[in-house]
Parts: structure tokens; C-alpha cells; sequence
């Protein structure tokens, strides 16, 4: 009666096992292979394109070539321990482009003149670069299909076998009932307890509890490890749950604007033009909102923010344009200090004053102001960004309105302070538009009041 009870359970139990950890180490090798390359696709293109940027100049005397054949090696043991057809395929394209870049770095090590290296490097070594960027994206995008996919799997499984157990365990009590009934109640009662809980796993319920009481070694053995493995599958849903937040994490460090060359190069063109014209106290202003735009912009790191921060970046942004559009741009802040150290994604407000200038203030072609304005309303915090340039047509603001979230967003100035709430604060925050036509626009953000020790992320 034992043996014909325990043997098909224990294995049932050994096969789950196998089964789970057959799952578990594949589900560990995908997460391996994600964060692996997501801290590869954090770090690469930078500091090749740096290095490269400061050998053309001449602060550098070398190049990257090691880091290249490092992220090589890199992706040659992605290749071999990847089993997805996409996946691979994006793996060889990397591959490719590695031995591609390391040409161009070579060529342009032999290439003389600033001016030719400078033109090698914007169109060939900053193009390969992100191309390995893209193709590394890609690679994350399957894989972490290929990780639902597994997850899913894992589910289907655990209906399975939460169904199956209790059927084994049936059919076999039924089959031994004559002599279930002379057994003593030590026996029964733990069966009983055992059947009940692995129905409260089928329903479930995956709260790990003390082990079932029983006299008998064997079943007090399937008992524990029952719960053990209940343990153990609560430890890999949590570390899923972990895994979808730094990846969420690293999604919003993506989506971090990158600085427009354009707004750098003319900053520093007109720093250069006060030196020549001996206007060296507007140059010491020029360069110094520089350099506060920047550190702010860099933040230590840190993707979220004070919302004084924040502004110290809008500041710096504005007084540098007002230097460049003196004619013709006004600006004026008002923040509550109340909600100054309440926390936010950084570079929300700065895309829409910059959308605000290029396409509210410059096409009015007259004197606009743009206002910055903050508030507490209840528990929320209200941001504006108003302008009063030409404003928009109602069909306009639907259109934009309409395509965030969307596989066709608009500009990606709004889009990116869009994402960015939406990362952070889930659908727990409201982006809306007013405007009129050459009656101005108004970006009107509502946020949850969250200080600094309470940040989502």
C-alpha cells in the first residue's frame, strides 16, 4: 500500500523537479544574457565614441581597438549560448559591424588632418556604433520574448502538474480504499492535509506554510518538499518581478534625450564670438549657463530627480536661448517651493520649453514669452509649460494628443517627456494640450506628490 501511494508521488515530485529546473536554469540563462547586454548597450557606444572623439582631437593617443574586440568576444559568447533564430541573427549583424568598426577605427588611425578624421568619424565610427546599439535592442526585444515565452511555459506546467497530482493521489485512494479505511488516523489525516493543500496550490495560493504533521517519514518528506518548492517558485516569481523593474529602469535610461549637437555647436560659436568682440562678461555668463545646463543634465547619474533640479535645467536652458533670441524670447518661472523637492523623470520639462521656442515662439515672428509654472492642488503637483506663440489647430492637438503611445508618435521632444512619465508613474499621472491658433500653447502635466525618500523607481 506504501510503495503503490508513495512511489508514483515521489516520481511525480522528482519529474516536477527536473521539469522546474530544467525551466529555472534556461529562465536564469535568459535573464543572464539580458543583463549582460543591457550593461553592454549602456556603456559601449559611449565610450567608443568618446575615445574616438578624443583621439581625433588630440586629447587622446589611443584608440579603442580593445574595447571592440572585447564587446567581439562578447557577442561571440552570446551567439553560442543563444538559441533563438531572431536573436542570433541580431548577434551576427553585431558580429558584423564589430569587424566593420574595427576597420574604420584603423582607417581613421592612418587618415591625417582633423577634417578628414572628423568626417570619418560622424559618418562612419558614430553610424557603426549605433547600428550596434540598434542590433543589441533587438537582440534584448527577443530575448525578453523569449523570456514570456518561458514564463508562460512555466505557468502552462505548473496548471498541469497542480491538476495532476491531485488526480494521481485520487485515483490511487481509490483504488486502496479497503485498506485506507483500516489505516490508523496518523496516515489519513496527513493525506487529507497533504490533498488539500496541493488544491490550494492548484487554486493558487502560493503562501509557503508549515510543513503537514505526519508519523509517517515519507509522507512528512513529500510534505516539506512540497513547500519547498513552493518556496522556490515564490523566489523565481520575485525574481521575475525584479528582472521587469530593472528592465523598466533601463527602458528609462534609453529614453534619456540625448543633447542636440546643433544647440551645442551655436552655444559655443556665440561664446566664442562675446571673446572676439571683448564682451567677456556675457562670455563668463554664456559659458557658465553652460555649465550649469550640463550638470544638471548629467544629474550625477540619476534618472530621477528633484523637481528643483529640474528646473535648475530649464533655467540654464533658457538663459542661454534668450542670449541667442534676445529679440524676441521672454521667459519667467513660478514654482511653488512647496513642491520643489517633489521628484521627477529627468528632462521632462526642458523638451517642452525647447518645443515651446522652435515651434511656438521663432515661427510668431514677434516678442513671445514662455512660463514655467508650478503648484500644489490637493495631493497632486500641476506643471505648465505656456507659450504665446502661434498656437495650433484643434485638429493638430488631437493628432498629437492621439499618437503618444502610439507605433507613429509626434515630435520626439513631447514623446520623450511623455514616455518618461509613463515609465515612472504608470498611468498615474495626466499629459493634456491647450492651444489655439497665434494664441499660444499650454503642456499641462498632473502629477502624484511624491518627495524624494518616496521616488517610484
Amino acid at each position: 500500500m506504501s510503495l503503490a501511494l508513495l512511489v508514483p508521488m515521489c516520481v511525480m515530485c522528482i519529474l516536477l523537479f527536473l521539469l522546474f529546473l530544467s525551466f529555472s536554469i534556461q529562465y536564469e540563462k535568459e535573464i543572464r544574457n539580458i543583463t549582460t547586454v543591457s550593461t553592454f548597450n549602456q556603456n559601449f557606444k559611449d565610450e567608443v565614441d568618446l575615445k574616438m572623439y578624443q583621439f581625433v582631437t588630440g586629447s587622446a593617443s589611443d584608440v579603442p581597438l580593445d574595447e571592440v574586440a572585447e564587446a567581439k568576444a562578447l557577442a561571440e559568447t552570446l551567439q553560442a549560448g543563444t538559441r533563438n533564430k531572431d536573436s542570433r541573427k541580431a548577434i551576427h549583424g553585431v558580429l558584423n559591424l564589430m569587424g566593420n568598426l574595427s576597420d574604420c577605427i584603423s582607417e581613421l588611425e592612418n587618415t591625417n588632418g582633423y577634417a578628414q578624421r572628423m568626417a570619418q568619424l560622424e559618418n562612419n565610427i558614430y553610424v557603426i556604433t549605433e547600428l550596434i546599439q540598434k542590433y543589441m535592442n533587438t537582440y534584448l526585444y527577443y530575448e525578453a520574448g523569449e523570456l514570456a515565452a518561458l514564463r508562460q511555459n512555466m505557468g502552462v506546467w505548473r496548471n498541469v502538474s497542480s491538476i495532476a497530482a491531485p488526480a494521481l493521489m485520487l485515483f490511487l485512494v481509490l483504488l486502496s480504499v479497503r485498506r485506507v479505511v483500516r489505516m490508523s488516523k496518523s496516515i489519513i489525516q496527513p493525506i487529507d492535509a497533504l490533498y488539500e493543500r496541493v488544491q490550494e496550490i492548484g487554486r493558487g495560493d502560493l503562501t509557503v506554510k508549515t510543513p503537514v504533521p505526519a508519523y509517517d517519514d515519507k509522507l512528512q518528506t513529500l510534505s516539506d518538499s512540497m513547500e519547498e518548492m513552493v518556496g522556490k517558485l515564490n523566489d523565481q516569481i520575485e525574481l521575475t518581478h525584479r528582472e521587469q523593474a530593472r528592465l523598466r529602469s533601463m527602458e528609462l535610461s534609453l529614453l534619456q534625450a540625448q543633447i542636440n549637437p546643433h544647440f551645442l555647436y551655436n552655444t559655443l560659436d556665440a561664446i566664442v564670438w562675446l571673446v572676439e568682440t571683448k564682451k567677456n562678461d556675457q562670455a563668463v555668463e554664456m559659458v557658465s549657463s553652460l555649465s550649469n545646463y550640463f550638470r544638471s543634465f548629467l544629474s550625477n547619474g540619476k534618472e530621477i530627480i528633484l523637481l528643483s533640479e529640474e528646473l535648475q535645467h530649464v533655467k540654464s536652458y533658457l538663459e542661454i536661448q534668450q542670449f541667442r533670441y534676445q529679440d524676441i524670447l521672454r521667459y519667467s518661472i513660478d514654482i511653488d517651493p512647496t513642491i520643489e523637492n517633489s521628484s521627477i523623470p529627468k528632462m521632462t520639462l526642458q523638451p517642452l520649453v525647447e518645443n515651446a521656442i522652435y515651434h511656438g515662439i521663432k515661427p510668431k515672428r514677434g516678442i513671445g514669452t514662455i512660463l514655467v509654472k508650478g503648484e500644489m492642488q490637493g495631493d497632486k503637483v500641476v506643471l505648465t509649460v505656456s507659450d504665446t506663440g502661434v498656437g495650433m489647430s484643434p485638429e493638430t492637438r488631437a493628432k498629437i494628443l492621439r499618437s503618444l503611445g502610439s507605433n507613429e508618435p509626434p515630435g520626439f521632444g513631447v514623446f520623450a517627456a511623455w514616455q518618461r512619465l509613463k515609465l515612472t508613474f504608470g498611468d498615474d499621472f495626466t499629459f493634456d494640450i491647450e492651444s489655439e491658433v497665434d494664441s499660444g500653447t499650454t503642456f499641462r502635466i498632473v502629477l502624484p506628490y511624491c518627495p524624494a525618500e518616496e521616488e517610484h523607481i
